[in-house]
């Protein structure tokens, strides 16, 4: 789950796997898989290393300092 802020100022946590898509419109536009949409107040990066962190953190995203063999 992710922390995010919306755009009257509440917090709430997004399950990070069920996103489909993130765009700035300009303000920053979550598109579920289920198709519903949730405008934040955190810009497109803050989300982006929001979900990446996540998904280093659940294993769903490869660490890239790790040696991999053969290189």
């Amino acid at each position: 789950m992710i922390e995010l802020i919306r755009l009257n100022g509440h917090l709430f946590l997004l399950n990070a796997t069920l996103i489909e898509q993130i765009e700035a419109l300009p303000d920053t536009t979550i598109t579920l898989q289920s198709g519903k949409k949730i405008v934040v107040r955190n810009d497109i990066e803050d989300v982006k290393a929001r979900v990446n962190e996540q998904f280093a953190q659940i294993g769903l995203l490869a660490n890239r300092d790790r040696d991999v063999e053969g290189s």
